[in-house]
């Protein structure tokens, strides 16, 4: 896969150890989505050195008082892609508690591999905040293209996607069909296989997450 300008792969030892325990098909339930969420932690925590609108306040410490940056109220808003993103919003809430949580909802069309939305819920005006779409998996890049699609109907200008296993080929379609939307990845995968899921992946991420099959 050639460098793109707005993607960038994570190479953190942390995230790649938590990343080994997630692919494990032993891994139980309850420790997956222990594990998504922390991992979505530490990608958030990264992803948003930038773009975060910051207003500057008075503080009095114990000995004096001084100006601090901190974030902006109603600032950003976490929009998971149904079903599977749902796992992630904790791990963002960690740190953005008052975060607004929009829902995009969308299957894969199990012979054509398309997309296919089916509901769509954002907080109001969300064309004004930065908004965070996440889906653990950017397998062929189809649903995340249409979920940003949506998002800028909307007038959304500042979006990031995050995503915590990517695929080469959805990866590059993302970066290529929306260049001003920043994507993170925390590991990038070998290739699709002939149903589009990632290899080696970690099986269905919303099956995993919910106990479902």
């Amino acid at each position: 896969m050639k460098n793109y300008d707005n993607v960038v792969i994570f190479d953190h030892p942390l995230i790649r150890h938590k990343i080994a325990i997630l692919r494990d098909e032993k891994t139980s339930m309850k420790e997956f989505r222990e594990l998504v969420e922390e991992i979505t932690t530490l990608m958030t925590y990264e992803s948003l050195k930038e773009g975060v609108a910051t207003t500057e306040i008075e503080v009095k410490t114990p000995l004096e008082t001084c100006k601090q940056q901190v974030v902006s109220d109603n600032s950003v808003v976490i929009v998971p892609i149904l079903r599977a993103g749902l796992g992630m919003v904790n791990g963002i809430h960690v740190l953005f508690p008052s975060a607004r949580v929009g829902h995009i909802g969308m299957y894969r069309d199990e012979e054509t591999l398309e997309p296919q939305s089916y509901y769509c819920k954002l907080p109001e005006g969300i064309e004004n905040k930065l908004v965070l779409l996440v889906d653990p998996m950017l397998a062929t890049g189809g649903s995340a293209c249409d979920a940003i699609k949506l998002l800028k109907a909307r007038g959304c200008k500042q979006i990031k996607f995050m995503a915590i296993i990517g695929a080469p080929e959805g990866v590059s379609k993302v970066a290529e069909s929306h260049p001003d939307v920043d994507i993170y990845v925390s590991t990038l995968d070998r290739c699709l296989n002939e149903n589009g899921y990632i290899l080696p992946g970690l099986g269905d991420a919303g099956d995993r997450l919910f106990g479902t099959k």
